[in-house]
């Protein structure tokens, strides 16, 4: 979060920065998703998945650095027609990744907190358009007219962290203390005027989310988006993973720095500096259980995903890029049939650095985790294309 320590950014980049990597790109209004394809066995490609699955392959040798621990899993509409693993979870015990390594999403976790709040409103608890106020009680004059909706798309004009002195993503913050802080912090602009990444908008959010459901936070995505849709290895400690599934994080030294579950946090998870906008857990094969519910109605309705990915605020210094932000997503520019949504996130400890890439009409999914991104002075995983090349190459099929 934040800290001046550590170096951030609140915009949007076409190559990330900052503690948990912003997101690059953008996408006109999006159809409602009902009827899209399901990662079923009903079509498949012109080239044989053996074939894509090679062209996949040198790609991933061309570009990812030698040395990291990664995970990359990349599906059609037949399926999942990549999952490789490379390199080392824990160094000291000689784990190998998997497609089952527990990994640090950061960021990724927003796409959840807005599907979340998606799903209250489905509920009848909570509307896009209600403002904190009739919410939350107790919030100062200025923070009382901020609506869900601003919050969502990052266009509320709060700024992507608390003041430094509420310190970073792992100084003990109560939920309490976070509502406190909002006295001491300043709007970047008017509301609903202009674009400004907020991971203190998303904490917000998961407040909106307790006080709305009467749960924890994580309870609430565990009850109504992770069982529902088969994800069982995907929260903030509820799933209870053997300590051995969950990646040691390494600094651009190569050096450890412990699992993510072994910073300082809460009993129930990561502080209120974290909560909601990073520090999900999860895995490629969970994620890919996401995708293929993001393609069907279990979990969400067909209104709600169409929300999801309706491009509501530009995103970009450069207004005629195209670089858009949906609800917990960032969208490429275009009118083709394969719109792409993505995000990416990257730990505080710079370790851990996560990429979700995927059609919004579900014929493509790539997903791209390491516990190692960045090698000083060497190399960068997050400034390498990887993840849209293979989706450019799923979707030439």
């Amino acid at each position: 979060m934040s800290g001046p320590s550590v170096s951030t950014s609140a915009a949007f980049k076409r190559v990330p920065v900052g503690r948990r990597a912003v997101v690059r790109g953008a996408a006109l209004l999006v159809p409602a998703l009902a009827g899209a394809a399901a990662c079923g066995p009903e079509k498949r490609d012109r080239r044989s998945d053996g074939e894509l699955h090679d062209r996949i392959h040198d790609l991933v040798t061309a570009e990812l650095p030698k040395g990291p621990g990664a995970t990359v899993l990349a599906a059609s509409e037949s399926g999942i027609v990549y999952s490789e693993s490379f390199g080392l979870a824990d160094r000291a015990r000689g784990i190998r990744c998997g497609r089952d390594t527990v990994y640090d999403i950061a960021s990724n976790t927003k796409q959840f907190t807005a599907a979340a709040v998606l799903k209250l409103e489905m509920d009848g608890r909570v509307h896009v358009r209600d403002r904190l106020g009739d919410l939350l009680p107790g919030l100062p004059p200025d923070i009382r007219p901020l609506t869900v909706h601003q919050l969502l798309s990052h266009t509320s004009g709060l700024p992507e962290f608390l003041p430094d002195r509420y310190g970073d993503d792992y100084t003990p913050l109560s939920r309490a203390e976070l509502l406190q802080a909002l006295t001491h912090t300043e709007l970047r602009s008017r509301p609903g005027r202009a674009f400004h990444y907020s991971n203190l908008g998303y904490s917000l959010l998961a407040v909106v989310i307790e006080e709305r459901s009467g749960q924890p936070y994580e309870q609430f995505l565990a009850d109504r988006l992770f069982r529902p849709a088969g994800l069982d290895r995907t929260g903030h400690v509820r799933p209870g993973w053997p300590r051995r599934d969950i990646a040691v994080e390494y600094d651009e030294k190569g050096k450890p720095a412990g699992r993510p579950t072994e910073q300082p946090w809460a009993p129930d998870g990561p502080h209120w500096n974290l909560r909601g906008n990073g520090g999900m857990l999860s895995t490629a094969t969970d994620l890919f259980h996401w995708h293929v519910a993001l393609n069907g109605g279990e979990v969400l309705s067909a209104d709600a995903r169409r929300k999801l990915f309706t491009p509501h605020a530009t995103a970009s210094e450069d207004s005629d890029d195209g670089l858009a932000y949906g609800y917990g997503w960032a969208l490429d520019p275009g009118t083709g049939e394969h719109r792409i949504a993505w995000h990416t996130g990257q730990s505080q400890v710079g370790g851990s650095y996560s990429e979700i890439v995927r059609s919004v009409d579900g014929r493509a999914l790539v997903v791209l985790s390491t516990n190692y991104s960045t090698r000083k002075g060497a190399w960068a995983i997050p400034e390498v294309e990887l993840a849209r090349g293979i989706a450019d190459l799923i979707l030439e099929e």
